[in-house]
């Protein structure tokens, strides 16, 4: 698991975080030392990590001396043993590599790779800090928190290092919080996560007030909710590369199964930035914080509110520009726009700022989604009632020039969700 920040200073810097690399580091990293492979962790790291992480998980909930082995790499690797790092650092770099693999795939790129490791002095000089202000109180099995209770009754408090003096990931991701404000100056910090996190970011933010951090405002929590019922052919464990190689293989057949595909020069291609549109409007035409069933043959239909449908739209749009643009130029005169096709199309289209003033506003992407699904919607009416073919020059001209105008936004509109129109399929 993963999350993303994006800092907004002036300019926009993006940060994935590799959290559950250190959250669960123990276990990891003892597992690796019984039973990891270097060939299988050069050959499929993400993999081979994840099988590792899934047998030490179970074997811990029976056996002591795994759990001792744990804690004990954890304490290694807090306090900065040579060969316990050395390990970790293996781990992300190849993983990192991994993962720029398929962000590539999704045109997905982070200015900054960052990790909670990078954090653990400084989570302990947060935890020094605490306790000077004589905020640092003690709970059960001496735990020590920070306490959230109006009343300072410790009925509510926040975690933020264990028993045995080892940081928690909460005071990692503060004392990082911290840092960022140090080094960006942030007008806004927003953090992306699945709605799991909520509690953990709210305590956070908790934390960062008591600690009289002004700027804690500027920050915020996007949760995400959670998808239910996918797999792909490897089974129920799914990572990103198998959902997007399963997008494309379907894809794939769906184009060739169809009449009306058009002859590529690459469908491989097509398939891949088609299954990737599928996947992106399924997963942001709706709040972003609701659950929602995964259906293959439902993300990949080629009509309704689908990636696919936006696709064959745009690419339909650029036959249209191909078969009609013979190079005259005519003066554009608007009045030939007067049919109510297009008269909803040029409306539709003066909402596009509005909607995506909104979007910046509640960070809701669906509002451009079913945007860009309406005006899809529409162009296909229109193209189904203004013929430019056998129109008079002028008339031909200035609907041509509408469908340019739908097919400008329709692309834009993908891009800034990060889709890649296709012009063909």
């Amino acid at each position: 698991m993963m999350f993303c920040i994006m800092i907004v200073a002036f300019k926009k810097k993006t940060i994935t975080v590799l959290k559950s690399l250190f959250i669960n580091s123990g276990l990891l990293g003892a597992g690796f030392q019984m039973f990891g492979s270097e060939e299988k962790l050069n050959a499929n790291p993400l993999q081979h990590l994840f099988e590792i992480y899934v047998e030490v998980s179970r074997l811990a909930e029976a056996r002591e001396d795994i759990q001792r082995a744990a804690q004990e790499f954890f304490k290694k690797l807090e306090c900065g043993d040579k060969q316990t790092l050395a390990l970790w650092q293996h781990f992300k770099t190849i993983s990192i590599e991994e993962y720029e693999k398929t962000y590539q795939r999704l045109g997905v790129r982070f200015d900054e790779y960052s990790g909670e490791s990078l954090y653990h002095v400084k989570a302990q000089e947060l935890v020094q800090m605490i306790d000077q202000r004589g905020l640092l109180k003690k709970a059960k099995q001496g735990v020590g928190v920070v306490d959230l209770s109006p009343k300072g009754d410790l009925t509510s408090y926040a975690k933020v290092v264990r028993s045995d003096g080892t940081s928690l990931y909460l005071t990692r991701d503060i004392a990082a919080a911290a840092d960022r404000m140090e080094k960006y100056n942030f007008d806004k910090m927003i953090y992306v996560t699945d709605k799991e996190q909520c509690t953990h970011f709210q305590q956070m933010f908790d934390v960062l007030k008591i600690l009289g951090f002004n700027w804690t405002e500027r920050c915020q929590h996007v949760p995400f909710g959670l998808v239910k019922g996918m797999k792909t052919r490897r089974g129920d464990v799914v990572f990103l590369e198998d959902v997007l190689n399963e997008a494309r293989s379907r894809m794939l057949q769906n184009m060739a199964a169809s009449k009306t595909t058009k002859e590529l020069e690459d469908p491989e291609n097509t398939a891949e930035k088609v299954g990737v549109a599928a996947l992106i409007v399924q997963d942001f035409k709706g709040p972003l914080l609701a659950d929602y069933e995964f259906d293959w043959d439902r993300v990949l239909q080629s009509q309704g509110d689908t990636g696919v449908y936006l696709q064959y739209t745009h690419a339909r749009l650029c036959s249209l520009q191909r078969q009609c643009d013979n190079g005259t130029k005519i003066q554009f005169n608007p009045t030939y726009l007067q049919d109510p096709q297009a008269i909803a199309v040029l409306q539709h289209l003066l909402r596009y700022d509005e909607v995506l003033y909104q979007v910046s506003e509640d960070l809701q992407p669906r509002h451009l989604v079913n945007y860009l699904i309406m005006l899809s919607r529409l162009a296909s009416i229109a193209h189904r009632t203004l013929h430019i073919k056998g129109s008079l020059p002028e008339i031909a001209t200035a609907r041509l020039l509408l469908f340019e105008g739908i097919s400008s936004v329709l692309a834009n509109g993908m891009k800034l969700l990060g889709i890649t129109p296709v012009d063909k399929m």
